[in-house]
């Protein structure tokens, strides 16, 4: 059974293809020529004759396929595609694509030596330097964009020079040079080097190959505006406006535009509103309405303020609704497409743009309506009634609260008030807003009782208003409830994080009951928001220097001075603090820095004076008490310093005459009286009688005086205790007196120069002693008493013939 079957080679197993080679000796056309039957019907088909063997070449000098020519015949070259051959070749397998020959030999290596392939890698270089550059602009470091441009600039000029001798001209890679170049003028005008960018700008300009370069004219015209070359700057606007054609409407409208900003910036302004009434009859845009309107105020003109207002209310904001992003119904995709566009960047852009827009039209509401009518407030009527009419109906109540704050400015405080009181039957919104208006005002005019009852209407009226209960939160600080303000505010936080003013406020409470720890936690992270604020550096110093730590409060009024330089409460403070440590150098040089920005701290000057006194520096000392006798004219003891630093420094005639100064000037003090009885007796001047017998007179009225005050005094001691019976009333005079007389030597002994009692013997000699206000001069130490000792020893001796000289 197994006969009849024949097994297929394993060779042929996988040949698809096996058998195409075999042909039938039929279609053998080799021998055709020598095929007697075959030659006789060509012969006689279509009366032609048999090809010769020397005919078989075609009309172009090519031998016919098939044809055998000096011996070899013409290969089959039309079927070689589909994988036939000679018959030389029938054995083979059939392979069109050519496997049979083996892998593909590998691709040629590149010759990085050739001066193509070393031009290409120096435009990969330029081109990563040009990315690097704008990469560094774009994150705000100009000084590596300016580096990475210059290095550009200089790797594409080599560049340029090695296709030049290795290419013709023609093949100059114009778009890279106008890169490399518009790049480098971009980074030095971003570097404020406007005439390097200016030079580059004129290279791209005058270069007539590069396309569209008039345009960079533009950019020339920012620079200019920039040195504040109007006149430059308008003419390269208007050139660069020639060269744009007219279908590029925008473009040509951003430039008018920058050529009104030009000629409002150089004082043209009928020039500029030329520009602006033709930009707002062609495209009119908000910018330009704004400055249109800034145009008419200039020249003062009213009523073209009117309408340029009307046309900037009246410019289309091209935005959608906001129904749009209210939900219709329940349906579930609808709301989750709702939810998803609306914070996305579409309506981010269209909240700013409308945003934008309410900025411009109040600030010229508020610029205009003072003068466009009789008066503020009939300018304000008529600007809320324009807006009303338009779709910024919400402005009208902000308008009317900027009315109200204009009255304010104007310190017309009833109208003011007036004005906000309009608001409570408003909607809530606009009502806790005045509201917190009126409390604020209040509080300022000390009516705290007023001041709460608006501050509660505010907030029954928004109960999420920071500013309405920061205000609640102040009046009940100023009435002393620290722990109600302090929850006031913590409530004013919880709705709003950001409200600084409650954070600020919450601090001064927790300081105010002495939690010093919470206080520093809120002003710390107040400092974290603000971070030059002033006030919060100041106020952490101080809880820092309530918690004697007096390195940290010296670290923080650091920081405040590097904030205000000038602010000499805060060097003075610096400078105490110092002194405290011990540190008198560093001390000095903060307070003579808190003089210099403030020279009338009588404790500055005070401070200064009895260094330079401590110092032995003294006629430096007498500018300060001068200083402070020109701030205290009525205050004695700064011109008596004055006087002691002139007699300390040996200038004995200047506090001669000083000291007769103060005598005119207050010729009842004892003390002045007493150094000119003492200098007069130094000196031996006659005048030394006649300042000792009013010194004497004077010290005998003031000596009745003091007896009169005490007689009084006893008296009313006496009748109280006669009301108090008899039982008391010796313990009660003793006590009295007792108590009378300590008071009276207190007081006395306050008195310069009463430390003994005094005596009204006439026969006494005048007291002339004194106290010195600066203290006791240091003793001068007394270097010539040994020599004079020596002196002597030798001086009742006779000296010797042998101690002669020859």
């Amino acid at each position: 059974m197994m006969e009849n079957v024949h097994l297929a080679p394993e060779t042929d197993e996988d040949d698809l293809y096996s058998g195409y080679n075999d042909y039938n000796p039929t279609y053998d056309t080799e021998e055709l020529e020598n095929d007697t039957a075959f030659q006789q019907a060509v012969r006689t088909s279509h009366g032609r004759r048999p090809p010769s063997k020397t005919s078989l070449a075609s009309s172009m000098g090519r031998p016919m396929t098939g044809a055998i020519q000096d011996g070899v015949t013409r290969p089959l070259t039309a079927v070689r595609a589909a994988g036939f051959t000679k018959a030389a070749f029938r054995g083979s397998a059939f392979d069109p694509l050519g496997q049979s020959r083996g892998p593909a030999p590998p691709l040629e290596t590149k010759n990085e030596d050739s001066p193509e392939e070393k031009i290409r890698q120096l435009e990969k270089k330029v081109n990563e330097l040009v990315e690097e550059s704008c990469i560094a602009n774009s994150c705000g470091d100009l000084k590596l964009a300016l580096e990475k441009a210059k290095d550009a600039g200089r790797m594409e000029r080599v560049l340029v020079r090695q296709r030049e001798q290795v290419t013709t001209p023609e093949n100059i890679n114009l778009d890279l040079t106008y890169s490399v170049l518009f790049n480098l003028a971009s980074q030095y005008s971003a570097n404020d080097m406007y005439a390097e960018a200016l030079n580059t700008y004129q290279v791209i300009v005058k270069n007539k190959i590069f396309s569209n370069a008039g345009r960079l004219k533009v950019n020339m015209g920012n620079i200019y505006l920039k040195q504040r070359n109007y006149s430059k700057a308008i003419k390269f606007y208007r050139m660069a406006l020639d060269q744009i054609p007219s279908v590029h409407k925008e473009m040509r409208i951003k430039i008018m535009q920058n050529i009104g900003v030009a000629f409002i910036k150089a004082g043209q302004y009928s020039d500029a509103i030329n520009s602006f009434e033709h930009i707002m009859s062609m495209a009119p845009n908000l910018k330009a309405g704004f400055n249109l309107i800034l145009s008419y105020f200039a020249v003062g003109d009213r009523e073209k303020m009117k309408k340029a207002l009307q046309k900037l209310i009246a410019v289309p904001l091209e935005i959608d609704d906001d129904d749009k992003y209210i939900s219709p119904n329940d349906d579930t995709h609808t709301n989750l497409v709702i939810e998803a566009i609306k914070n996305d960047h579409l309506r981010q852009m269209e909240c700013e743009r409308k945003a934008m827009a309410e900025k411009y039209i109040m600030t010229a509401a508020k610029l205009i309506a003072p003068v466009i009518e009789s008066s503020f407030a009939v300018g304000y009527d008529w600007c809320v009634e324009v807006v009303k009419a338009s779709q910024y109906v919400e402005l009208a109540n902000d308008l009317e609260i900027n009315k109200a704050i204009t009255y304010l400015r104007q310190k017309d405080f009833n109208e003011a008030v007036e004005t906000l009181k309009m608001f409570e039957k408003k909607d809530s919104r606009v009502k806790s807003a005045a509201a917190t208006n009126l409390s604020s005002l209040y509080y300022l005019k000390n009516e705290f009782a007023q001041a709460s009852n608006y501050a509660d209407l505010a907030v029954n009226s928004d109960r999420y208003n920071p500013s309405a209960l920061t205000n609640k939160g102040n009046t009940v600080f100023a009435n002393g409830d620290y722990e109600k303000a302090a929850e006031f505010y913590k409530e004013a936080l919880r709705n709003d994080s950001s409200c600084t003013e409650a954070l600020y406020n919450i601090g001064l409470t927790y300081k105010k009951l002495n939690r010093l720890d919470e206080a520093l936690d809120c002003f710390l992270k107040l400092h974290a928001i603000l971070r030059n604020s002033a006030q919060v550096l100041f106020q952490i110093a101080n809880i820092y220097e309530l918690m004697e730590d007096p390195n940290q409060a010296i670290e923080w009024l650091m920081q405040l001075i590097s904030v205000v330089p000038s602010d000499s409460r805060a060097l003075s403070k610096l400078g105490e603090l110092y002194d405290r440590e011990g540190d008198k150098s560093q001390a000095f040089q903060y307070y003579y820095e808190s003089y210099r920005y403030f020279p009338s701290n009588i404790d500055v000057i005070e401070w200064l004076g009895a260094y330079y006194i401590d110092t032995q520096f003294c006629e430096k000392a007498i500018q300060y008490f001068e200083r402070a006798s020109l701030i205290q004219p009525t205050q004695v003891k700064w011109q008596l310093m004055v006087a002691s630093c002139f007699r300390r420094s040996g200038n004995y005639q200047k506090a001669l005459d000083t000291y007769k100064d103060i005598h005119r000037k207050f010729p009842e003090n004892v003390e002045c009286l007493r150094f000119l009885v003492r200098l007069c007796t130094d000196i031996g001047l006659k005048e030394v009688q006649e300042y000792a017998t009013k010194l004497k007179r004077l010290e005998k009225m003031k000596e009745i005086r003091e007896q009169r005050i005490k007689s009084g005094r006893d008296g009313s001691g006496g009748s109280r205790s006669k009301r108090e019976g008899s039982a008391g009333r010796d313990s009660g005079q003793n006590c009295s007196a007792s108590s009378k007389g300590e008071r009276l030597s207190a007081k006395l002994r306050a008195l310069p120069g009463t430390n003994e009692p005094y005596e009204s013997s006439s026969n006494k000699e005048i007291d002339a002693s004194y106290v010195d206000p600066l203290g006791p001069q240091a003793e001068r130490p007394k270097t010539a008493a040994k020599k004079r000792a020596e002196e002597e020893d030798f001086a009742d001796e006779d000296l010797g013939d042998y101690l002669l000289p020859e």
